[in-house]
């Protein structure tokens, strides 16, 4: 797909103490992370592991791609991938309330997880149902308030926050997207199967590789 990186879902699994921690690079603008982050709250909750946290940090597809994310094209992206694997996702999104930027939303996510993981993870599933499934504009300084409000978290952001765990993503090897790190193991796209077929993108989940992403994280 070139520099157009509208997937971006980076995991790695460390051990702390007997409690596994699922580090997540991913960007709030990105449906692909969002399928991706649900379905494995969806299946941790199931499983009652609860022991498992995650640390969704800043991987910023405008700073990937060196320009803003183009609305309309995440837009049509939901479009072809609703039917496909949408899940019941996307219900309300709109591409006219799409942010301008995430760096805002990505930093009020690092702040969150400076208070614990559960408040960090909360932030950031929050954000993305404002705007996947609301239809709510998450770079808005007054949505970002009362999220912040919420969670008992200062309105105040530091981008430079999101930028220093961008750095720390590249440094360990984000190169594409979805990009999984668990253990010793690099894997791309474990998740989902996507490709364009005479220009119409066509997305599958892969039950099998899914699987094996439970099975590490879980097991």
């Amino acid at each position: 797909m070139g520099r157009v990186v509208t997937r971006s879902l980076a995991v790695s699994v460390d051990t702390l103490g007997g409690m596994a921690t699922v580090v997540v690079y991913a960007d709030v603008v990105c449906p692909f992370a969002y399928i991706g982050l649900t379905r494995l709250i969806a299946r941790r909750g199931a499983l009652g592991r609860d022991d498992v946290h995650l640390q969704i940090r800043s991987w910023p597809l405008e700073l990937v791609n060196g320009k803003p994310v183009d609305a309309h094209f995440i837009g049509e992206e939901i479009d072809e991938i609703v039917p496909q694997v949408g899940d019941g996702l996307f219900s309300n999104f709109d591409v006219n309330a799409f942010p301008s930027s995430s760096l805002p939303g990505l930093a009020l996510t690092s702040q969150a997880y400076a208070i614990d993981d559960a408040t960090g993870e909360a932030v950031a599933m929050e954000l993305r149902n404002l705007l996947f499934e609301q239809g709510v504009d998450v770079s808005d300084a007054a949505v970002l308030a009362e999220v912040a409000e919420r969670h008992g978290l200062s309105a105040e952001v530091d981008v430079d926050v999101a930028l220093a765990e961008y750095a720390e993503g590249r440094e360990r090897g984000v190169i594409g997207s979805p990009h999984f790190f668990i253990g010793d193991h690099s894997i791309f796209c474990p998740t989902l199967d996507i490709k364009r077929v005479d220009g119409v993108l066509q997305v599958t989940i892969d039950e099998a590789a899914f699987e094996s992403l439970v099975d590490i994280c879980f097991g």
